[in-house]
Formats: structure tokens, sequence, C-alpha cells
């Protein structure tokens, strides 16, 4: 009787630890980034559309939230996402 209240309570614990998505560690992320250099020096853009949304952004005066985006579609930092998009900025 015992082992079923444990196997009760294990198994929906286990199965909590199996199907909840985990936010990625400092490992991964670094994984990313190195390969998006990669991609990056090889000349290959899967960032399609992400150009076209950031002066979107910029035309309509949103310059925060334009290095926000590109932060979170690139994962550069904060100065280089802000060097690139204000070298994109619109006069």
């Amino acid at each position: 009787m015992d082992s079923l209240v444990i196997v009760g309570i294990l198994v929906p614990l286990l199965l909590i630890q199996v199907l909840v998505p985990k936010a990625p560690d400092g490992n991964v992320i670094r994984l990313e980034r190195k390969i998006d250099l990669i991609l990056k020096h090889l000349g290959l853009d899967l960032s399609q559309g992400m150009y076209e949304k950031i002066i979107e952004l910029l035309k309509a005066d949103k310059k925060i939230e334009a290095i926000k985006f590109y932060r979170e579609q690139s994962g550069v930092g904060l100065k280089e996402a802000k060097d690139y998009v204000e070298s994109l900025s619109i006069s």
C-alpha cells in the first residue's frame, strides 16, 4: 500500500520534469551564439524578415524596441545590437 502512494507521487513528478520545457542554460545560449557567428561568417542569413521588422520599428520612431527585437533574434549583446540598429537608422 505504501509503495502505491510513493508511485502515485513520483510518477506525476517525473512526468512534470520530463514534459515541462526548461529555459536554456548558459551553455545552450553560448552554443547558439557560436552557431550564429559561424553562419554570419559563411554569409548565411537565416533571419529573414528581421531587417524589415527593424526598419519598420525605426520608421515608427521605436529605436529601443528595434534594439530589443534585434537582441532577442540575434542573441548579441546590448552594445552590438545598438550599434547595428544605429547603423540602419533612417535620417
